[in-house]
């Protein structure tokens, strides 16, 4: 009975593996193939089905049909991205610690409803926001640019990082807080000295939901930016016209996908809460 479990959870791997993987495998192979090799039909292996070329991959950098200038989106979108996430995750971590150590009350509204208002901006479909948001950013003078973007996707993230970081923090035993406000730390030297070390993995998953939420946003990117600023989803739906150039949608789409990828490599041994049995005061 275990080794029959182990074949059917092995299989399950590999089918799963299989599932993830495929997408990726036809992206790459299709990145490397011209107009006519894509329309000749399926083929999968290079120098045996087909000639591989790299058409594709110099029209990220060039222009002309089925081209995109992909430095400038690609720059932009790490800087919108990256820059929305720390002041998110720097705010968030700040607003979930208050909410998950300190009691606030105002009438009948509590630390829940606070809590839960941060969660309920992540209800609201994006439709909702978008007028608001052009209307702000237009008086503002701040439509098209990157700050106003940068503004945006800070309203959009923070409330992700406040509610991973909200429930992290209250399965940190507030034992920790209490010994090191014996020991004599202020409440601003016990989370920056004593909670903060410990946070690491919440704040690793907090900043990886915040920057993956940011760098695949389209309908914000797409409704706010006119012609001086563009994001690479944007810049690559751009390249969709009358015939569809699969070859160059696949090749910047791998390198679209390949920054999160990175991330998640580095960032993976963080992923998994640790015991907190040996928590440094």
């Amino acid at each position: 009975m275990p080794r029959l479990f182990r074949i059917f959870k092995t299989a399950a791997i590999l089918g799963w593996s299989a599932f993830v993987i495929a997408p990726f495998l036809w992206a790459l192979t299709t990145s490397f193939k011209t107009a006519n090799g894509v329309t000749a039909g399926p083929t999968y292996l290079p120098y045996v089905d087909y000639e591989p070329s790299l058409t594709a991959w110099k029209g990220l950098f060039g222009s002309g049909a089925g081209s995109i200038d992909i430095v400038e989106p690609f720059a932009a979108s790490m800087i919108v991205t990256l820059s929305a996430s720390v002041i998110s995750l720097i705010l968030g971590t700040l607003a979930a610690y208050g909410l998950s150590r300190f009691v606030y009350k105002a009438g009948p509204i509590g630390n829940n409803d606070l809590t839960f208002f941060f969660v309920s901006q992540r209800i609201m479909p994006p439709v909702v926001l978008a007028i608001p948001f052009f209307l702000m950013l237009g008086f503002f003078g701040l439509l098209d640019t990157t700050l106003g973007l940068v503004i945006v996707y800070i309203a959009l993230l923070l409330p992700i990082a406040v509610w991973v970081m909200v429930d992290f923090f209250n399965n940190i035993p507030r034992e920790l807080d209490e010994t090191a406000m014996i020991d004599g730390c202020t409440p601003i030297e016990t989370f920056w000295r004593v909670i903060l070390p410990n946070s690491l993995p919440g704040l690793v998953v907090a900043g990886i939901f915040c920057i993956v939420f940011g760098w695949n946003d389209f309908f914000f990117a797409f409704t706010l930016t006119f012609t001086e600023t563009q994001l690479l989803p944007v810049a690559i739906v751009s390249l969709n016209s009358s015939v569809t150039p699969w070859w160059s949608l696949s090749a910047s789409a791998l390198v679209s996908v390949a920054p999160l990828i990175v991330v998640a490599f580095l960032v993976e041994r963080y992923l998994e809460k640790g015991s907190l049995a040996g928590a440094r005061k």
